[in-house]
């Protein structure tokens, strides 16, 4: 797989420049070949007379002892010569015909298509989970490939998120917003359109536009939830496909340590407490065929990073999911998080997020667990502590322990905030996929 993929990468962006280079030259052989079959007397008497010219002017300037050589070095030249000239007229057509057919790669843009051949040629990655730790890594992925796969969780039913699915009955589009805009090739002016958020105190305070957006382009595919997240990613050109985990209305419902049972993923979050058990409410509902299929065909599965119990294990909650994650050949990589997550995973260690995993979905689901041994500061530590958040301790012994192979390093961002660093995280991943 690993070689398949570098001579892909290799010859991805010329592959037709040279497929129609070849064939001229073909045909050029052909030619040559065929005229000299045909008439090959009146060919050699006027190569005859040619040589003769040439063997005159020779002698008479240079002497006669350098007329082979001189001869033997011009038909030379003249030979390479030919085949520059062929190669950059096929270049030229190539490029005119591309700028036609999309006036966008006009003006010395033609380097964005042949980028686009590469990265469609790059490897199959799927990754699952949803808030702001899938579209941080999607960033990272989509410099890599654009045969990419977001399956979102659909469990959300707060903030802008939960008015919709109140107030129009569809499904939760903020996540799946989130990561169209991540993967999206689009102008930034449409990007930060659809990320755009009301803020006055109106009807449409705390709406992001983009869900306004996809909420209205359900009602113009007449309620298909699918067809307007694939006029969405048309519209932000987006490298790859969102999709979500089920087109099933679904929520969560969590057992306590306590024996108390909560439903809604922002009342469990807002408990603070152990979470004991974690359902999906309906739990038959139906896994979303083609992210089934994505994960069967994936070179490399990511899980996470996210909130462990609202964003990492609705997915693999879904029936039918979980089965194809074990089945699947893919590398598998458990992308555990940097910080804990109040209300969720307030002391968590990584191998306690791993855990939190195997007790709730008990299937192996990830061979790998990618953990984050870089330590903030303390300015930092200080800050997020402030918001009832510390550092995850990475007891990588423990995770061994659990027969599982750990990917160690500093993949945390250089910024203010302490999270995945979604280009160190994917360089890694790429060095794993052997690319």
């Amino acid at each position: 797989m690993t070689r398949r993929h570098r001579l892909r990468n290799a010859i991805a962006p010329t592959r037709g420049l040279v497929k129609g280079v070849l064939l001229s030259l073909l045909g050029i052989v052909s030619v040559v070949i065929g005229a000299l079959m045909a008439f090959n007397t009146q060919i050699q008497g006027s190569i005859r007379v040619l040589n003769d010219m040439m063997s005159s002017i020779i002698e008479a300037t240079l002497g006669p002892d350098a007329t082979d050589a001189v001869i033997h070095w011009t038909g030379a030249t003249l030979f390479l010569l030919g085949i520059a000239l062929i190669v950059f007229a096929i270049r030229g057509v190539f490029i005119h015909v591309v700028e036609t057919l999309d006036p966008d790669l006009k003006a010395g843009r033609v380097d964005l298509f042949l980028q686009r051949q590469q990265l469609a040629q790059g490897p199959r990655i799927v990754t699952l989970g949803g808030g702001t730790g899938l579209s941080t890594l999607l960033r990272g992925w989509k410099k890599h490939s654009s045969n990419i796969t977001a399956i979102v969780t659909v469990t959300d039913d707060g903030g802008s998120s939960g008015r919709l699915i109140q107030e129009k009955g569809m499904i939760p589009p903020g996540d799946i917003r989130n990561c169209l805009v991540a993967l999206a090739d689009a102008e930034k002016a449409m990007t930060d359109l659809f990320q755009h958020r009301f803020m006055d105190s109106g009807a449409l305070s705390g709406h992001s536009l983009g869900n306004l957006l996809i909420a209205a382009l359900v009602d113009l595919a007449h309620g298909d939830f699918e067809k307007a997240i694939n006029y969405a990613s048309k519209v932000l050109a987006i490298r790859g496909q969102v999709m979500p985990s089920t087109l099933d209305h679904v929520g969560l419902r969590a057992l306590l340590d306590d024996g108390i049972e909560i439903s809604g993923e922002t009342a469990i979050v807002e408990a603070g407490r152990k979470i004991r058990e974690l359902k999906l409410a309906p739990e038959n509902v139906h896994p979303y065929q083609p992210a089934l299929d994505a994960i069967a065909d994936a070179d490399l599965i990511c899980i996470g990073p996210g909130s462990v119990y609202t964003s990492v294990i609705p997915n693999l909650l879904i029936p039918g999911v979980a089965e194809a994650l074990k089945s699947s050949k893919a590398i598998k990589v458990y992308i555990c998080n940097v910080m804990t997550q109040k209300g969720e995973s307030d002391t968590f260690s990584a191998s306690e997020h791993v855990g939190a995993i195997m007790q709730q979905v008990r299937e192996r689901v990830f061979d790998y667990v990618l953990v984050n041994t870089g330590v903030p500061s303390d300015a930092s530590l200080e800050k997020y502590r402030a918001f009832g958040q510390i550092f995850v301790d990475p007891d990588i012994d423990r995770i061994k322990a659990m027969g599982l192979r750990v990917i160690p390093g500093n993949f945390m961002s250089d910024t203010d905030y302490v999270r995945h660093d979604p280009v160190k995280v994917v360089s890694k991943l790429m060095t794993i996929l052997g690319l």
